[in-house]
């Protein structure tokens, strides 16, 4: 059975490129910008990537956090951006870097899934101190790391006793349940715009406004999930045109879903069917399309559509995570990294290298470390994993 998955799109994919872009905004005249925290085969990693990755990871709220909550978050994010270069350099070394027409097309695909107009798209990354530049070499980046791992990935090969054994071992795995495929589109009255939310309701009214406009829209048979990308304010559905995936009734129950509008989606709707904007106890406006629904639960067999494919692809899947593992460690084994943030809080324990301290200091707030510039750091690498299975932060609740 599919459930409802949390989907990585357009916001998320900025907030999870901010680390690296962090490097490309504009120059800056405080000095602790170009501090080194750590270095990669000489490639330094400076300060402000790690401290515009801590204000990224916090929602910008990096001043609530303690002197200790900080130092963890600093040493998480530089061993992140440590790993990020190591394996970019890997890449590099082994001539894997994509072209400039591949580069293109994650632009370009960012920009459609986005459902901004190219002048929209600029704006958000303007706001979020990104450049077009910058996210190109993101970009390279990323195709660069997923080249890499695709080489040793490709060697993978499954054979048909293990698909046979894991089914025959998993029986209880391969139902399909009963339960709706559902798409949704959101409209939220509190301010979304710091997700790159175009179009933003900001209020009750201007929320309530929306999403009848929308309806009106839908209702004017214009296309749900092209809407869906242009007007929701799902950040994590809007890739997939609002698609929630498939839940059973339960699923739906602990998602807060009025017990009537469950009745609808079991019993007289019919698929391809949409409904009037319902608003939930959390005040958040949704309209959601029945794209599927299934009445009974059936057990399927080896032979069902799709199961062997399945079986298949999560076993290289499998693999895939174990071999990108031991790619990591044999190119960090390999890399000369000097983490002189690190070195810093073994040097200075009292205040973990963060600032003078203080009494009563270990409760509040840090400003912002400074590493030694002699001393320098390392990168690594992000793993755009797309968790299934899991509820979106999104679902109505």
């Amino acid at each position: 059975m599919r459930k409802i998955a949390n989907v990585v799109v357009f916001a998320i994919f900025l907030a999870a490129i901010a680390l690296a872009l962090s490097g490309c905004s504009s120059a800056s005249s405080d000095p602790k910008d170009n501090t080194v925290a750590a270095t990669v085969n000489g490639q330094d990693i400076l300060l402000k990537q790690v401290e515009q990755g801590i204000a990224q990871q916090s929602g910008g709220k990096q001043s609530q956090l303690s002197q200790l909550e900080l130092a963890q978050a600093r040493l998480q994010i530089l061993g992140n951006l440590i790993q990020r270069e190591v394996l970019f350099q890997r890449a590099k070394a082994e001539k894997l870097l994509p072209t400039e027409d591949q580069i293109d097309g994650v632009i370009n695909q960012q920009k459609t899934q986005s459902g901004m107009t190219s002048e929209d798209f600029e704006k958000s990354l303007k706001a979020q101190n990104l450049t077009m530049e910058g996210l190109r070499e993101e970009a390279r980046k990323d195709l660069a790391i997923a080249n890499l791992q695709d080489k040793y990935a490709g060697k993978i090969s499954i054979s048909d006793k293990e698909v046979e054994d894991f089914y025959n071992n998993n029986r209880q795995q391969f139902v399909n349940a009963r339960g709706v495929a559902l798409a949704m589109i959101m409209v939220d009255p509190t301010d979304n715009s710091a997700q790159g939310i175009q179009n933003d309701a900001k209020s009750e009214a201007e929320a309530k406004l929306k999403i009848d406009n929308i309806y009106q829209q839908l209702q004017g048979k214009a296309d749900f999930a092209t809407v869906a990308r242009a007007k929701s304010e799902d950040p994590n559905t809007l890739a997939r045109g609002g698609d929630l995936g498939f839940a059973s009734e339960e699923d739906l129950k602990n998602n807060s879903f009025p017990a009537e509008l469950v009745a609808r989606l079991f019993g007289p709707m019919q698929v391809g069917d949409y409904t009037e904007p319902v608003r939930f106890n959390s005040g958040k406006w949704y309209i959601f399309k029945l794209a599927e629904r299934r009445l009974t639960t059936e057990n399927l067999t080896l032979e069902s559509p799709g199961v062997r494919q399945q079986i298949t692809q999560g076993l290289i899947n499998q693999r895939k995570q174990i071999l990108n593992a031991a790619l990591l460690e044999v190119a960090m084994n390999e890399a000369k990294i000097t983490n002189n943030l690190a070195g810093n809080m073994l040097n200075n324990p009292s205040n973990l290298g963060l600032r003078p301290a203080a009494p009563g200091a270990n409760g509040s707030p840090a400003s912002s470390p400074r590493a030694s510039a002699s001393q320098q750091p390392a990168t690594s690498p992000t793993a755009n994993a797309s968790p299934a299975g899991a509820k979106p932060s999104g679902s109505p609740k």
